[in-house]
């Protein structure tokens, strides 16, 4: 990658939270500090992203910009609205890094992230293009049907649960979206992939945890007591 390329990140924090139980992952205090400040840290801190698009809900945009304020985030360039799906909320952060060749894509929920992590999905994706974190999968997992009998256990050893983040040229990315019409992705590496793309994946971290749960938050704190943090 080439040392002048500028590198944006894309931090999506537009979801619902329906299943905090009346709670809200933005705002939802991780060791005294609200989640989406300890992403938004990670990035600041790291050297090698120029700007910084933060997506929220319509609902939290005063507080998205409260926060910015009061934590200086220099890099945060834009805090925009999303989509109704969080393939739309992407887009929203893309077209707001019109000057960066690079993107990295981060759930807001994923607090736990390092810059390590950040750095080594930059270097992966020089080869193709795309990249994404992923760890193997430790449990066996069967497919099943509505009549939740076993149709096949699938080989574990080439099973990858993909996380974020999720690093890609800019222009790959955009192209994928833009063909991709009214299909419905869980993730961007999979735009990319039904575009033709190949995606390389790296190795990604089980502490690196999406917090959509008060349980995920308890489990948060205790991995921050756990390695010190």
């Amino acid at each position: 990658m080439h040392s002048q390329q500028k590198v944006g990140a894309v931090i999506v924090a537009a979801g619902s939270g329906e299943r905090m139980g009346g709670g809200d992952k933005l705002t939802a205090l991780l060791s005294g500090e609200p989640v989406i400040s300890r992403v938004v840290r990670t990035f600041e801190n790291c050297r090698l992203i120029s700007r910084i698009v933060l997506v929220l809900s319509e609902a939290n945009l005063e507080r998205g910009r409260q926060l910015a304020t009061a934590g200086g985030w220099s890099k945060v360039s834009d805090i925009c609205p999303g989509g109704r799906r969080r393939q739309d909320s992407v887009v929203a952060g893309l077209k707001r890094l019109p000057d960066c060749a690079w993107v990295v894509v981060h759930d807001g929920a994923r607090p736990l992230l390092s810059e390590d992590l950040i750095r080594r999905g930059l270097r992966a994706a020089e080869a193709t293009g795309a990249a994404a974190a992923a760890v193997p999968v430790t449990d066996t997992i069967k497919v099943a049907g509505d009549d939740m009998l076993v149709r096949e256990t699938l080989p574990r050893r080439e099973l990858w649960a993909v996380q974020t983040p999720q690093v890609f040229r800019r222009d790959i990315l955009t192209g994928a979206y833009n063909n991709l019409g009214d299909d419905v992705v869980t993730d961007d590496a999979a735009a990319v992939e039904r575009s033709g793309q190949r995606v390389k994946l790296y190795m990604g971290a089980y502490d690196n945890i999406k917090i959509t749960t008060p349980g995920d938050l308890a489990l948060a704190e205790a991995l921050l007591k756990e390695h010190g943090r």
